[in-house]
C-alpha cells in the first residue's frame, strides 16, 4: 500500500491508499467542522475569506485565513522534503515517517483538543490543516499524482468527465482505463463519506476523541503494509 511508489503501483495499490486515507480525511474534516467550524482538509474556501477580509480591511482575520492556507503548503513541504530525506538513508523508512507523524499530529488534537478549543480554536485548525498537507503530498508522491484523498471538488470534476467519456469510448482498452479511474474515484468518495458519518455520529458522544479512529486506521495501514512486506521477504529467502 505505501511501499510501492509511482509505475511499480497496482490499481489494487491505490484502491488501498485511497480508501484507507480518505477515510482519515472525511474524519477529520467533520470533527474539524464540529469542533471549531472551520475547514480543515483542504483551502479552497479559505482562499476566499482570505480575499474577502483583506478587501473589507479586517488585516488580523485576513492574516488568519492565510495562515491557515500556509499551513497546509507546510505540511505539504514538509512531507516531500521528508520523503527525499529519508529516501537516500534508507528507503525502508521513506513513507512510514511521515505517516506516524501524522498519527501522532492527530493523537495530540484528540488529547488537547478539548482544551485548544476554549483557549485557542484556530490552533485547532493550522495543526490538523498541517496534517492534511502533509497526507495529501504523501499520497501524491506515492501513487504518481492518481490518487488526491482531502478534497473532494476535483474528484467529482474528475468523475463527470470520466463517466461523460464512457458515452464516447468504444474501444475496450480505452473503457477498461475508465471504469479503472472511475472505481478509484467513487473508492474516495466513498471512503470519505464513511470517515465523514463516523465523525459526525461519534463526536457528539467524544467530541474531538474520534480522532483517534482516523490514528487507528493509519496505524492499522502501516501495520498491514509490513507484515505484507515480511512475508513477501520470507517467501523469496524460501524459494532460492
Amino acid at each position: 500500500m505505501f511501499t510501492h511508489q509511482g509505475t511499480k503501483r497496482t490499481a489494487k495499490h491505490n484502491l488501498q491508499i485511497a480508501s484507507l486515507l480518505s477515510f482519515v480525511a472525511g474524519i477529520v474534516n467533520v470533527a474539524g467542522f464540529l469542533a471549531i467550524q472551520k475547514l480543515t482538509t483542504n483551502v479552497t474556501g479559505h482562499f476566499a475569506f482570505f480575499v474577502d477580509e483583506v478587501f473589507k480591511m479586517n488585516l488580523w482575520q485576513g492574516f488568519i485565513y492565510f495562515l491557515y492556507i500556509f499551513f497546509f503548503f507546510i505540511g505539504s513541504f514538509s512531507s516531500s522534503f521528508l520523503v527525499e530525506y529519508i529516501a537516500k538513508r534508507n528507503s525502508n523508512y521513506t513513507y512510514i515517517i511521515p505517516t506516524a507523524i501524522e498519527g501522532i499530529i492527530l493523537s495530540s488534537v484528540a488529547v488537547f483538543g478539548a482544551q485548544l478549543i476554549i483557549e485557542n480554536p484556530n490552533l485547532i485548525a493550522f495543526i490538523l490543516l498541517f496534517a492534511m498537507g502533509l497526507q495529501n503530498s504523501l499520497v501524491t508522491r506515492i501513487s504518481d499524482a492518481t490518487v488526491r484523498t482531502t478534497h473532494l471538488t476535483g474528484l467529482f470534476t474528475d468523475l463527470g468527465i470520466e463517466l461523460s467519456q464512457l458515452l464516447f469510448y468504444r474501444e475496450t482498452t480505452s473503457r477498461q482505463k475508465l471504469f479503472t479511474s472511475i472505481k478509484l474515484r467513487l473508492t474516495i468518495i466513498s471512503f470519505f463519506f464513511a470517515g465523514g458519518i463516523m465523525g459526525g455520529i461519534f463526536y457528539s458522544g467524544i467530541g474531538l476523541h474520534v480522532l483517534f479512529f482516523g490514528v487507528s486506521a493509519l496505524v492499522g495501514g502501516l501495520i498491514y503494509d509490513s507484515i505484507k512486506l515480511r512475508l513477501l521477504r520470507l517467501t523469496r529467502k524460501y524459494r532460492h
